[in-house]
């Protein structure tokens, strides 16, 4: 079955999964992982592909397109990209633990990079995106 075909459904909350990254749209999700969720990286705020902020969410001083690529990194770098705007990346396996729906078919969640790294800590790290303190809720870096 390819890629496309998998149906993504919200990861109930409270659940773990993996997930793989396989795509990338921007700084905070969706990724798209290999085992079918769509992951909105929990307790982030990055600025939408075109510019802008939401009226209730943290604004970062970066832009998208570098909040994007930090979180490309992450996953070893760009491998292509599809006519969506989706990086095409072959990522790490993630083990993460779902918040419960993000809205539409994406799954908010906390996710930790083989390393040991917290992906939300990683990508606060960078600079690009902006802890989002209504959604962070007592989280620690570690």
């Amino acid at each position: 079955m390819s890629l496309f075909a998998l149906a993504a459904a919200v990861v109930a909350a409270g659940q773990t999964f993996t997930c793989t990254p396989t795509h990338v749209y921007d700084g905070d999700g969706p990724i798209w992982c290999a085992e079918g969720p769509h992951v909105r990286i929990a307790g982030i705020a990055a600025k939408e592909m075109d510019g802008t902020c939401r009226d209730n969410q943290p604004c970062p001083a970066a832009s998208a397109i570098q909040a994007r690529d930090a979180l490309v990194s992450l996953f070893g770098g760009a491998r292509g990209a599809i006519s969506t705007g989706h990086v095409i990346v072959r990522g790490p396996t993630m083990n993460c633990l779902s918040e419960g729906s993000a809205g539409g078919s994406r799954t908010a969640a906390w996710c930790t990079l083989p390393s040991g790294q917290d992906l939300s800590c990683a990508m606060v790290a960078t600079g690009t995106v902006l802890r989002w303190d209504r959604y962070w809720r007592g989280h620690r870096c570690r």
